[in-house]
């Protein structure tokens, strides 16, 4: 069973409450006082002289009012950059009426945090949160309910501010959260679901807050994987093979051995260094003489593309409406066009990073991690040992961006520190975060469109080869229309590379292509592209108002394509947000090189918790986005990586940051969707039409590097 398979299964068993959890343990963890364990499905109230009822399964968080008063939010969920750490508090602080500064909260650690599937999809906000906000809207009707048996007052003539119940017209008569909850056993059933709150009555969500965690990260006081150092460490290198599939034929490891200090562990052709001193292994692992089998698949850069479309044979219709046949007969304009998306890498600051050591049967670990639980699950199945004796400790993770849902370092260092006895840390080098990184995998989309006698899209027939689902379905008025997946027959290996989740996995690559064909198709019916989208999108009203929004404050006035300004549009929807990007762009018609000068982002992700942090999500978005649109890509040959550090894989550079503007829909009474990867989904087709717009020239392949725009001026 493969790594995708386990963590499936896993997160399949919990979907349907398979997993247990021990209350007696759980609430001896905790300590006193009024502890709420929540889940999507379920909400039990406990403290620690009430263990005697069943406990819930599936939790995803606890929520513990403390004696002191302060409130504990203990989650599965884990920082890495994208800003839970600051809005899930604010959340529970709202809707438990307690300040801010009164909540804390405790991230991955497997041994105090319950159980969770990961941190990634942009779910933490928009799905736990909105969980944990019912959790809180039940404790604090609890904590009335309590109030009024002690101040002899009903819960009607009771108000709340800052974790304080008074009554109403006598506010010194009064009791605290803490004095409610302080070493008492308490168990409620409320039969009655309460409400949340609304918009108008919040005091901390929709306002602006710094990060919880930038004075620690911008001091270089934040601890990363890499950052433990315990007694006794060794700093290891394990032996890789030059490429994914070779087999180990023979290895010498004697020069190395000569190094004073250097140790070699192995278990079968899994073989690892170990010294004090990282310089001084990485020195050894220079010496390592060892012969592989390598494996040969018939594919390249060059020959990539029509690669992907000879193994996709196998087609998956996942949506469609009308008669494609009879849309394309009624169609007087016909559009058939091709869209190449190559590999490309996460490419963190921190490379996949752990440290593990055991003490005694236990296993600690801290580790650059998406997903502290499903690994847990792996390393114990891997070490054959209990899961219970595997604990991976809260700890930042420098940027997952999808690749740090899978973590092999982790497993790795697990093992080392079992095969030596000795506390290890091992820190992919730039080669190995490369070679063994989740790529985003390569993709072809072709498109088949149709126009009628009025200029209205009547036919669009989409493929997408390799590309995923999300994304691929087209939001447009469009009467005829298919919508295609394709793959290889299961079983069959396509990609030489490991591929997974990449900053809203397949969305890059199917608004690129989608958004490229709109713009070629206004400039045919001779409209302007942002006139054109809204005529095709009169019963989208969420999509109409992002568009007019990003429109008036990037200036937008009509014009049909190209019209030499360099602007271009892109819209999208992603992770329950609705999104469009406006860009304008210079070319050097003599180089090649396209300056994003400004970018206007527009979003409508439904209730917004903190704003501040919203625009740094989306403005992370349009710059890693251009990234993909105009530089990055992995060059391989066969199962051989050839991209191995920054030298040769270039992305967004400071001084390339163009102006970027965020405007933010009004839809605080609304429940909140995604924030931390929509804007990105854009950046490719806003791009690609801003260059179309700004020369004539279309560019159906990403990245737009200068050679490809030269090449495209050409052919223009």
């Amino acid at each position: 069973m493969n790594t995708d398979e386990k963590i499936n299964r896993r997160v399949l068993r919990d979907m349907y409450n398979l997993r247990e959890i021990d209350r007696r343990d759980f609430v001896k963890r905790l300590g006193g006082g009024l502890v709420i364990a929540f889940s999507v499905s379920h909400l039990s109230f406990v403290t620690e002289k009430d263990s005697s009822r069943e406990e819930s399964r599936d939790m995803n968080a606890y929520l513990r009012i403390g004696e002191d008063g302060r409130v504990t939010l203990y989650t599965g969920k884990i920082e890495m950059g994208q800003g839970p750490i600051t809005s899930l508090p604010m959340m529970l602080a709202d809707e438990l009426d307690m300040k801010l500064g009164s909540v804390n909260i405790i991230m991955g650690d497997t041994d105090i945090c319950p159980w969770d599937e990961g941190t990634y999809g942009s779910l933490s906000t928009r799905v736990f949160g909105q969980t944990m906000r019912h959790a809180a809207a039940k404790a604090r009707a609890m904590l009335l309910k309590m109030a009024s048996e002690q101040l002899g007052v009903p819960v009607s003539g009771l108000q709340v501010s800052d974790g304080v119940i008074s009554v109403k017209n006598n506010s010194r008569k009064q009791v605290t959260y803490a004095g409610l909850t302080k070493g008492k056993a308490i168990y409620f059933t409320l039969k009655d679901e309460p409400p949340l709150k609304k918009a108008s009555d919040f005091k901390i969500m929709g306002t602006s807050r710094l990060r919880a965690d930038g004075y620690e990260k911008v001091t270089g006081k934040a601890k990363f994987s890499g950052d433990i150092h315990l007694p006794g460490m060794r700093y290891a290198r394990i032996v890789r093979p030059p490429s994914l599939g070779a087999k180990l034929i023979s290895i010498d490891t004697s020069e190395a051995e000569k190094i004073n200090g250097i140790e070699v562990v192995r278990d079968g052709d899994f073989i690892a260094l170990l010294h004090t001193s990282q310089d001084t292994v990485d020195k050894a692992y220079d010496l390592v003489r060892a012969e592989y089998e390598e494996e040969n698949l018939p594919v390249d850069n060059s020959s990539l593309f029509d690669y992907l479309k000879r193994k996709g044979t196998e087609a998956n219709e996942i949506d469609a409406g009308g008669s494609p046949d009879e849309g394309e007969k009624a169609s007087v304009k016909h559009f058939d066009f091709e869209y190449r998306d190559p590999y490309i890498a996460h490419a963190p600051v921190e490379p996949h990073t752990a440290t593990a050591v055991f003490e005694g049967e236990k296993l600690k670990l801290w580790a650059s991690c998406q997903t502290p639980y499903p690994t847990r699950e792996t390393i114990a199945e891997e070490l054959d040992i209990p899961e219970k004796n595997v604990r991976f400790m809260e700890i930042f993770t420098g940027g997952g961006f999808g690749g740090k849902i899978y973590n092999p370092q982790a497993v790795e260092a697990a093992r080392i520190a079992k095969l030596s006895g000795k506390p290890v840390q091992l820190m992919y080098t730039r080669k190995e975060e490369f070679m063994f990184d989740r790529l985003r995998p390569a993709a072809v989309v072709k498109i088949r469109s149709g126009l009628d006698a009025e200029g209205r899209i009547v036919f669009w027939d989409y493929g997408t080869y390799f590309g995923g689902q999300r994304g691929a379905k087209q939001f447009y008025g469009i009467p005829n229309h298919r919508t295609q997946t394709f793959r290889s027959p299961r079983g069959e290996t396509v990609h030489p590379f490991f591929t997974g989740a990449w900053r809203a996995p397949s969305n890059n690559t199917n608004t690129f292509a989608r958004e490229s064909q709109i713009e070629i198709m206004a400039a045919a019916a001779g409209e302007d592209p942002l006139d054109f989208r809204l005529k095709h999108l009169k019963n989208d009203s969420k999509m109409t108002e992002v568009l007019q929004l990003g429109a008036k404050k990037f200036g937008w006035t009509p014009a049909k394509g190209p019209s030499g300004r360099g602007y271009g549009i892109a819209c999208g929807k992603d992770a329950g947000t609705d999104v469009a990007v406006f860009a304008e762009v210079e070319v050097d018609e003599k180089t090649g090189r396209i300056n994003v000068k400004r970018a206007v982002c527009a979003q409508n992700m439904g209730m917004v918790v903190n704003p501040q942090g919203v625009i740094l999500q989306a403005e992370g978005c349009i710059i890693m986005g251009m990234g993909y649109a105009l530089k990055e890509e992995v060059e391989f040959k066969s199962r051989k990586m050839l991209t191995e550090n920054f030298d040769t894989y270039d992305f967004t550079r400071i001084g390339q940051t163009p102006e970027i503007d965020v405007v933010l829909a009004d839809a605080q009474d609304d429940p909140p969707q995604g924030g931390g990867e929509p804007a990105i989904i854009c950046m490719g087709g806003a791009i690609a039409n801003a260059v179309f717009d700004a020369t004539g020239a279309r560019l159906f392949r990403l990245p737009m590097t200068p050679e490809r725009v030269m090449n495209a001026l050409r052919n223009a």
